[in-house]
């Protein structure tokens, strides 16, 4: 009797069909953090970082399989074993692996695992989660009849092997940690986050996580370190040339017309594809999008937006569960739209109070529309937010000609706005303001999906045949700040002219010139960076949008106990 109460071999029910096999990598996130195994395992995330780049590098030569493994009653005696890159599971166990290097003499097998960076020099000579790792697989090896009573840990860049015995001891912390993993995944309920944990900036999910936001919307004390601010070189590129074709050309995308290349961009440099009007694109180009899940959008030639094509989408199953019980609830709905129509009138006011350029004084819109977001509060059902929502919207674009620089020198000044029309446009402002809200809409749908939503159900916006109400939702308190405003700055600055539209039969619409100027000022305003008023750090609006539908999730999932809404300052 050595003294210590070891965890109990209690057996584990063998797996049925349709229950997945939990990989030796999760055991090793939990022990990390029991948060980030919840995240990658339970609901599917993931995101590239420069370590987990680095690491598949480093792995390039390992996961080329080699050599052979013989069944454990075939290995003769004196027999040497080295197979590379060798997958083996356990349903006994629930378990399975992918062993980097499989060494073994004597009727002895032993696990290699190849880590990237130095040895550590702490307790034991790794850290345990690596160590948790490389005993599953050993458990694994034992419970296809191999002797494994120890493993190998091989640090690439100090080239370095840490021997790991399977003791007792490690034994019952692998034990627990896949007890502790199958627990909280049948429990359904996310760990807490760390605080202040040295982990978080080398995580590749902290912008996912957002553990420093979670904690201070939660607590209100430490204010976050800027972890979710990621930069992405990447971006957009649009396509709208009549006939224009797209061709996958290595890590390249070739844009022809009429057979005559015009552009070649890399791959690696492209967010999403928007194809507007009469576009072709190839097959292989297609897969190879989806394969990089840069979504495909289309739209028509007017820039109206019909939907996207993406691979098979986010694994959150449990983020939609809790979307759709959360639109079911009338309660859920009412407080959410409260919030984001009085986000909306809050900004309304701050544009209203910027761009100011009227002769008269901005007192009288500015005292409406803050009586209009004093009655938000006082809203019953959705119906009555409505109202006060239109009232609020009537006058700020009736002061929306207040905002626009007039050219006093020409008697013929196209840029007249008396007040908002739609469907169709009557003039080269409201052109404008729709080409901007469908621009936006496609934006915020794709960000929305690519989180885990369903983006056709809505909360405040009520389902309709296909609306994508959700990111109608979403977008309500970034119209004025990101659509509005760029409309603004593309005619206070000139970007487009009068000469930019094309009108007929009581319509109006951009030239395709006059779109992509207006493109290019749209996409600015989103990488446009601001201060979070929250969160105190730096932000693209860009970035701000994915931000803000993880948040929506992390209340719908009832981690936050109210969905904290976005307000410049």
């Amino acid at each position: 009797m050595d003294g210590q109460q070891h965890e109990l071999a209690l057996p584990f029910p063998e797996l049925t069909a349709d229950q997945p096999l939990l990989p030796a990598r999760m055991i090793n996130e939990y022990v990390y953090c029991p948060r980030l195994a919840y995240l990658e395992w339970v609901q599917g995330e993931w995101a590239d970082s420069g370590d987990t780049v680095d690491g598949r590098y480093k792995h390039r030569r390992v996961d080329v399989a080699g050599g052979d493994l013989p069944a454990a009653d075939e290995i003769e005696s004196g027999e040497r074993i080295h197979a590379r890159s060798v997958t083996i599971s356990s349903n006994r166990l629930g378990l399975i692996a992918k062993l980097d290097l499989i060494e073994g003499s004597d009727g002895q097998v032993q696990p290699v695992d190849y880590k990237r960076g130095k040895r550590p020099h702490v307790a034991h000579g790794a850290y345990d989660p690596e160590r948790v790792q490389l005993c599953i697989q050993g458990l694994i090896l034992e419970d296809q009849g191999y002797q494994c009573e120890s493993g190998v840990l091989y640090f690439s860049e100090s080239r370095e092997r840490v021997p790991v015995v399977f003791d007792a001891e490690l034994r019952d912390l692998t034990l627990s940690a896949i007890h502790g993993l199958r627990g909280i995944a049948l429990g359904g309920r996310i760990p807490p986050p760390l605080e202040d944990s040295p982990k978080c900036p080398r995580c590749s999910l902290v912008s996912i996580c957002l553990p420093d936001e979670i904690n201070f919307l939660q607590k209100q004390d430490t204010p976050p370190r800027p972890l979710a601010v990621g930069i992405s070189e990447s971006l957009p590129m649009y396509v709208q040339a009549h006939k224009a074709k797209i061709a996958k050309s290595g890590d390249n995308l070739e844009v022809t017309i009429d057979d005559k290349l015009v552009a070649k961009p890399r791959l690696a440099e492209i967010s999403q594809v928007i194809l507007q009007g009469n576009v072709y694109m190839t097959t292989p180009t297609l897969h190879e999008l989806m394969r990089r899940e840069v979504p495909v959008v289309w739209q028509t030639y007017g820039g109206w937006f019909l939907g996207y094509t993406a691979g098979m989408g986010h694994k959150n199953v449990e983020l939609r569960i809790a979307q759709h019980r959360g639109a079911e609830d009338e309660s859920v709905c009412l407080a959410l739209a409260k919030g984001w129509v009085r986000a909306k009138l809050v900004n309304s006011r701050v544009m209203l109070r910027r761009n100011w350029r009227g002769e008269s004084s901005v007192d009288a819109p500015l005292a409406q529309i803050e009586h209009s977001i004093k009655t938000v509060a006082r809203a019953r059902n959705l119906a009555e937010l409505l109202g006060i929502e239109g009232n609020g919207a009537a006058v700020y674009f009736g002061a929306f000609a207040d905002l626009l620089k007039r050219d006093k020198e020409s008697a013929n000044f196209s840029f007249d706005f008396t007040h908002r029309n739609r469907r169709p446009p009557a003039d080269p402002v409201n052109a404008l303001l729709s080409f901007s809200y469908a621009m936006l809409t496609r934006t915020f749908a794709i960000a929305a999906t690519s989180v885990g939503f369903d983006g056709y159900r809505g909360f405040y916006h009520q389902p309709r045949y296909g609306r994508p109400a959700l990111a109608l939702d979403l977008m309500e308190p970034f119209r004025p700040l990101i659509a509005d405003s760029a409309v603004l700055q593309a005619i206070n600055n000139g970007e487009v002219r009068p000469t930019d539209f094309v009108g007929g039969a009581g319509r109006v619409n951009l030239s395709e010139e006059g779109r992509k100027r207006f493109i290019a000022t749209f996409e600015r305003r989103l990488s446009h960076e601001i201060t979070h008023p929250l969160f105190g750090y730096k932000i693209s609006y860009r970035r701000l949008i994915e931000l803000q539908c993880r948040l929506l999730g992390r209340f719908l999932l009832g981690e936050l106990r109210e969905n904290p809404n976005f307000t410049t300052r």
